[in-house]
């Protein structure tokens, strides 16, 4: 499978690719490195995001998954940039509980592509499983709320 590792605001990512899309996203380099057409278009839309220059990806993706865990991550991909939406707001619209929604997000094979880090719990923040954790995720959605200072109260739709 071929595979493309760079560095990351977020610290090292890994891209692999599987007939002809992104099946997912790794923190850390992988051991071998393959410079496909797809996985540098990938490498080159996420240093653009992180860049704060592009705000959708067009990728092909296909996570591997459940029918119900894609179905959630289908919902995440309509969640807009630089807002969020809670746990129970996705299973509302997917599915299942909040709780389900949450273990879906934490097998997102996929992430920061598919935007599991959008989503947010009733009382805050929420959990996250990739990079440092909840840093990371803190992170991600101040970037796109436009470089807010990490204080900045998040807006659950």
């Amino acid at each position: 499978m071929p595979q493309l590792s760079f560095h990351s605001p977020v610290g090292a990512l890994t891209l692999s690719e599987e007939d002809g899309a992104i099946v997912s996203l790794d923190w850390g380099f992988g051991r071998d490195q393959t410079e496909t057409p797809l996985l540098l278009q990938g490498r080159d839309q996420l240093q653009a995001y992180f860049d704060g220059e592009r705000t959708r990806f067009d990728l092909p993706l296909a996570p591997q998954g459940s029918a119900y865990r894609q179905r959630i991550w289908q919902a995440l991909l309509d969640i807009p940039y630089g807002q969020t939406a809670s746990y129970a707001a996705i299973a509302a619209r997917a599915g299942g509980s909040a709780r389900s929604v949450g273990g879906a997000n934490s097998a997102n094979p996929i992430p920061i592509l598919i935007p599991c880090h959008r989503v947010v719990g009733a009382g805050g923040a929420g959990g996250y499983s990739g990079g440092e954790g909840i840093e990371t995720k803190t992170w991600l959605l101040t970037l796109e709320q436009g470089d807010r200072p990490h204080s900045a109260r998040l807006e659950v739709r």
